[in-house]
């Protein structure tokens, strides 16, 4: 009985161990998604709003059929869904908030340097999906009086500038001439630095691009709007948005447990990505950090069933113990209480009508 016992708590302490280790997988994943700040637009447009909305991405084919009117026809749509709805809003305000991008390289000169660089044409709200960290100056937005502001990251900066501090600098794209903004850093995730190469970058104005370019053509679209009822949101990007052959993905609660779990039952088949599709290196690195959230959901799954199956088991045999004490103890004295009880009052009845004996 004594090994039995030691075997026992041996047991117990190794489902314990076990237990605390699934939860550092759960902690390890959290981090990891928490540092995505794209994929969080949705709680930062939310708010104290107890309204609850969904954020959705929308990676067109390249070449792009999409133009900037269709963006606009689109949000159109939205709203007149969500009066279909019965969502109320206020016209002065829009119910969401959206952003949309192209990606090409073009040539940008500075003060003690002229190269090639990808440069992000972005337009709508796109740095309040993609709150990069601002080294100086700021971001540019479509509420900007003036289109010829761009923004360089620190890689860029250096190699046109060598500093950081360079906003009124003057650079050309492309031969036309843009005033420097801010400059900002790339996300310092790990997932990040695999996804983006490093290779320097700037951004400017979508409508400043179609400018200089001459074309009209969105890669990139994301929307956090109104979600009335599960799916609403997604539903309407698939009946109402033109993504062709596009891929819509929907970034609320795409790292929740169920959904992560999931992904692990098709890892091996999820790591070939064939398509017209070309993911900007955000959502590249989202992909990444599913992958290893997905991994480490799995093993945290894996690392509980020991203790959860042993849980349960004693919790049968606590409740086996508990059924036989109540038939063999707690029953009987219930019943002998109960037959005292009754003989007693028969007693005092009695007593009570031959009160002489």
């Amino acid at each position: 009985m004594k090994g039995t016992g030691r075997k026992k708590r041996i047991w117990f302490a190794v489902c314990a161990a076990l237990l605390i280790l699934s939860l550092v997988c759960g902690a390890a994943a959290w981090l990891r998604t928490e540092k995505l700040l794209s994929q969080k637009e949705d709680e930062r447009w939310r708010g104290d709003n107890e309204q609850r909305f969904v954020q959705i991405s929308c990676f067109l084919p390249t070449p792009s059929a999409v133009k900037l009117s269709d963006l606009y026809a689109f949000r159109y749509a939205m709203l007149s869904a969500f009066t279909a709805a019965g969502l109320e809003w206020n016209e002065a305000v829009y119910p969401f908030i959206d952003a949309w991008s192209h990606e090409e390289k073009m040539t940008i000169a500075g003060d003690t340097g002229r190269t090639e660089a990808p440069a992000l044409a972005v337009g709508g709200q796109f740095f309040e999906f993609h709150p990069l960290h601002l080294v100086s100056g700021s971001y540019i937005s479509e509420n900007d009086l003036s289109p010829d502001r761009i923004v360089l990251d620190r890689e860029l900066a250096w190699e046109l500038f060598g500093g950081t501090d360079l906003v009124g600098m003057t650079v050309q794209v492309n031969g036309v001439d843009f005033v420097v903004g801010g400059v900002v850093d790339r996300e310092d995730d790990s997932a990040s630095r695999r996804a983006y190469t490093g290779e320097k970058g700037f951004f400017m104005s979508y409508d400043a691009w179609r400018t200089i370019t001459g074309q009209d053509a969105v890669d990139c679209y994301e929307v956090v709007m109104p979600e009335a009822v599960k799916g609403f949101g997604a539903q309407l990007m698939t009946d109402k948005f033109p993504h062709g052959d596009g891929e819509i993905v929907v970034n609320t609660g795409r790292f929740s447990y169920d959904r992560l779990l999931g992904i692990a039952r098709n890892l091996p088949l999820r790591a070939a990505h064939a398509g017209s599709v070309s993911y900007p290196y955000w959502e590249n690195a989202a992909r990444i950090t599913e992958n290893e959230c997905a991994a480490l959901a799995a093993l945290g799954t894996a690392l509980m069933l020991p203790a959860a199956i042993t849980l349960l088991i004693e919790l049968i045999r606590l409740l086996a113990r508990g059924k036989a004490a109540l038939e063999d103890e707690v029953i009987p004295r219930a019943k002998e209480s109960v037959e005292e009880a009754v003989r007693v009052q028969a007693r005092k009845r009695w007593e009570k009508k031959h009160p002489e004996g």
